[in-house]
């Protein structure tokens, strides 16, 4: 596996293997890798000749400072897990040389209308940091495949509608969320938690799965199905910061033309943030 630090390394690295016509994958990560990000390197490693893997801790999507400073970083680990993976590059780059003008005067993607619902409201400015980071590295990479987690299932949306309008030849893959035994969805934050939140947490999906249930049972009272989902997580010891259910392709409100739902969960558990989701079929009358 080779390891980058420099764009201009990077690009250079690229142009040679565009010269062969190989094809490549990238796989954007920050790193604290666990199953769910081998299994978007093993989804590229199947689809394309070339899997470049990133590790940046992009503080332009954090809207807490403190958020940024104790994010895990464990590149050693990491490398190896990559490598173990057949990754062929490591893309490891330090701020100033994403940043070199720091983040203050930065020029921005920003994808409107999506960015600011959900988990945009919840975390101002957050998208705008990922879609300027992942269009940072769709510029020096120049992938043919790109691959995302469909827990980030907002992110996800917002990656591919800026695919979209600004036109990148790129193909982005939405890989399915890797759970635990216990069906906890992996995250690296899921590191936050003591051993007794870890033992609550499944209640998470488990408050997701019942209102999927009732979706398709045919319920249709929205505020009715949030506020008893808001207060069952209560109980368990959780403190809800936002719940959803909505169109999955607009992340508007359901309307008598949706199709399919998503059940959109983010709830606070200790020093947790933990998110989840699932995209219901809705039953037409």
């Amino acid at each position: 596996m080779l390891i980058i630090e420099t764009p201009a390394a990077l690009q250079e690295e690229i142009s040679r293997l565009r010269r062969k016509n190989l094809r490549i994958a990238l796989v954007p990560t920050m790193g604290n890798l666990h199953d769910g990000h081998l299994q978007l390197i093993s989804t590229a490693r199947a689809q394309a000749d070339i899997v470049v893997a990133s590790i940046f801790v992009n503080p332009m999507q954090f809207d807490r400072p403190e958020d940024l400073s104790r994010y895990p970083r464990t590149l050693r680990e990491d490398s190896e897990k990559l490598e173990q993976y057949q990754t062929d590059i490591l893309f490891v780059p330090g701020v100033s040389a994403i940043y070199p003008q720091g983040t203050g005067e930065q020029t921005f993607v920003e994808v409107p209308g999506l960015s600011g619902l959900l988990e945009g409201a919840s975390r101002p400015g957050h998208f705008r940091g990922v879609t300027t980071i992942v269009s940072k590295l769709f510029n020096m990479v120049r992938p043919d495949i790109a691959c995302f987690g469909e827990k980030d299932f907002q992110q996800l949306l917002v990656i591919r509608k800026m695919v979209a309008d600004l036109g990148y030849p790129i193909e982005i893959i939405g890989v399915p969320t890797v759970r635990a035994a216990d069906n906890l969805a992996l995250s690296s934050r899921n590191g936050y938690l003591t051993p007794k939140e870890r033992k609550t947490a499944p209640y998470l999906s488990r408050v997701m799965n019942t209102l999927a249930d009732r979706l398709t049972a045919g319920e249709s009272d929205i505020s009715t199905l949030i506020a008893e989902a808001g207060s069952q997580l209560r109980d368990y010891g959780f403190t809800p910061d936002n719940i959803a259910i909505c169109d999955s392709e607009t992340l508007h409100p359901l309307t008598s033309e949706s199709r399919n739902a998503v059940i959109l969960m983010a709830a606070w558990l200790g020093h947790a943030r933990l998110i989840d989701n699932q995209c219901v079929a809705l039953s037409q009358a």
